[in-house]
């Protein structure tokens, strides 16, 4: 009889335990330094609640990788207290490519041995870099970023309070995976993060159905890479490029089209014979070139012409240079201009007036890219197309995997 009554308290033990462990969360976000611009943040519980669930349902996975090393230490061992929320952002006023993160740590010497274990290269002074990725030690903080620029100053507001942020979760994520919340002043915009089975999808609307028709179409063309996009998403993208671009040249619509070849390419070096006479050697290669046509309206196309050659983009023979493709060929109309390679011209897909890029996976892309390590080589080989649309309001990214055995989270 006592045996039946401990059973009921046990069970609530153990249902308050599995809530602690798999739902419960901390929500206030105190790792993201006031002038963050963008904050992504990861519900590492929903994370591993769906990591768990895809390995119940695949029993091939239980065994593990056979080709783990063994010196390797695992995340669990590394001296990390695991965060309910992984926040990760950007800083007002640095660079695209620059992103950080920080995380708490339960052992410092612990995490230092883990990073040693995944072969990060010791810089000194408790900075860690392993390609481009930078991690250093600040006390029971570690700050990871594709750049060590900032790691002082987010240092510095990690130690000052007034510093931080006050931002809570709910703020930025809804029953999502993640999140994706760009933050100006008081205004802030997000955008939800969901892994499935086969795509990862970022996206502020629900209502997709218009974009989804666009994909349908445009892979009906069977290009490599399809771009349409009106004077507002020029502008957007303009500020990753060039923030004087739309303001001197006047884009206000962009359409590309391109393809991926295998040519040969000839290479003429020269040395000398037996008798020291100078000879030529010629030697072919094959290379991935892009066959191109891309068209910008303006209105001004004298004004972009003028702005194009005051950058030095136009060369003597009207080649657009800025361009790393040749040969092209960069021609002013009524509307605008139009830079086509002259190898292979091909035509512009047809006008949709809808807002995308789409880019196709092509295993010529892969061939061509020499320096991916073999994770980032799965990964990439394994996407079928990679999608952004936007309809009004309505912005939706969409990744494509191919079909697998594996869910994407036990994939990859």
């Amino acid at each position: 009889m006592n045996k039946k009554k401990l059973i009921v308290p046990l069970i609530l033990l153990l249902a308050a335990a599995f809530y602690f462990v798999f739902f419960h969360k901390e929500k206030t976000l105190n790792l993201v330094p006031k002038d963050a611009d963008v904050v992504v943040l990861i519900d590492v519980k929903k994370l591993t609640r769906q990591y768990l669930s895809n390995l119940i349902a695949h029993p091939s996975k239980w065994s593990g990788s056979k080709t783990k090393d063994k010196k390797e230490i695992s995340l669990k061992d590394s001296g990390i207290k695991i965060p309910d929320f992984l926040q990760i952002f950007h800083l007002k006023d640095t660079r695209f490519s620059e992103w950080y993160s920080v995380v708490e740590l339960k052992d410092p010497q612990k995490f230092s041995a883990f990073l040693k274990s995944r072969q990060f290269i010791s810089k000194g002074k408790n900075l860690f870099r392993k390609d481009q990725l930078f991690i250093k030690i600040e006390g029971e903080n570690g700050i990871i970023g594709t750049s060590a620029l900032a790691f002082d100053p987010i240092n510095k507001v990690l130690i000052q309070s007034s510093e931080k942020n006050t931002l809570n979760a709910d703020q930025l994520i809804s029953h999502s995976t993640g999140s994706i919340s760009f933050i100006s002043g008081q205004k802030i915009q997000n955008f939800s993060i969901e892994l499935k089975a086969d795509e990862i999808e970022i996206k502020n609307t629900a209502d997709t159905g218009i974009l989804a028709s666009v994909i349908d179409e445009v892979q009906k063309r069977n290009h490599f890479l399809a771009i349409e996009l009106d004077a507002r998403n020029v502008k957007n993208y303009a500020k990753f490029l060039d923030k004087n671009l739309i303001d001197s040249a006047q884009i206000n619509y962009f359409k590309a089209t391109a393809d991926l070849e295998q040519v040969n390419d000839t290479i003429i070096s020269y040395g000398y014979d037996d008798n020291f006479n100078e000879i030529e050697k010629k030697t072919v290669q094959k290379i991935i070139q892009p066959n191109y046509i891309i068209d910008l309206q303006s209105q001004i196309p004298e004004k972009a012409w003028a702005y194009f050659q005051h950058k030095k983009w136009i060369n003597a023979q009207d080649q657009f240079t800025a361009i790393p493709f040749q040969p092209n060929r960069i021609d002013k109309s009524n509307k605008g201009l139009v830079i086509q390679s002259t190898r292979k011209p091909i035509s512009l897909s047809p006008e949709l007036t809808e807002n995308y890029i789409f880019i196709k996976n092509n295993p010529l892309l892969l061939s061509s890219l020499k320096s991916l390590t073999p994770a980032e080589r799965t990964i990439l080989s394994d996407i079928e197309f990679i999608f952004y649309g936007n309809k009004a309001e309505h912005y939706w990214v969409k990744i494509k995997a191919k079909k697998g055995k594996l869910p994407l989270i036990l994939r990859w």
